[in-house]
């Protein structure tokens, strides 16, 4: 599993299978759940090796609020990395994944249904290359959210 993972997107991109149909995710996958899993398969089927970026736990507690992550940043990956449908995983501390996308020029963008378009960080960098961004129906009444929301009424 750990061989899945790589420190940075440089290091990624340069063991990146050029000559195979590239797709690439990102998110902060913070407490991994059915629509997370039901989510990255569909991803996977979309190109031949996927990639996903992950939130650094600094990134994720800007993004969304001081008690997340609920796990760190190494556990999160290593689950990620345990899924058959990853290929590569790689975290990335800024708000958003443009500087990771601009590095491993990917072939596929994918984010969730709850998603535009025109909305997806990177969407204009992909297409300009000649790539496709595309949305996934995400799985309703699964999230991490919800799954927080759950064990704080208990």
């Amino acid at each position: 599993m750990k061989h899945k993972i790589y420190a940075s997107a440089q290091a990624l991109s340069t063991t990146l299978p050029r000559d195979q149909k590239i797709v690439f995710s990102n998110g902060c996958f913070d407490i991994l759940h059915v629509g997370h899993v039901t989510y990255l398969a569909a991803a996977k089927s979309l190109g031949d090796v996927l990639v996903i970026a992950v939130n650094t736990d600094e990134s994720v507690k800007r993004l969304k609020g001081e008690s997340r992550p609920i796990n760190l940043l190494e556990d999160r990956m290593l689950l990620l990395a345990a899924l058959e449908s990853v290929d590569y995983v790689v975290p990335f501390s800024q708000d958003t994944p443009l500087e990771v996308i601009e590095e491993l020029a990917p072939n596929v963008l994918v984010k969730g249904g709850d998603y535009t378009i025109e909305s997806i960080v990177g969407s204009d960098y992909v297409i300009s290359k000649g790539g496709e961004v595309l949305t996934i129906p995400i799985v309703e009444g699964k999230s991490t959210t919800g799954i927080i929301d759950k064990l704080n009424k208990k």
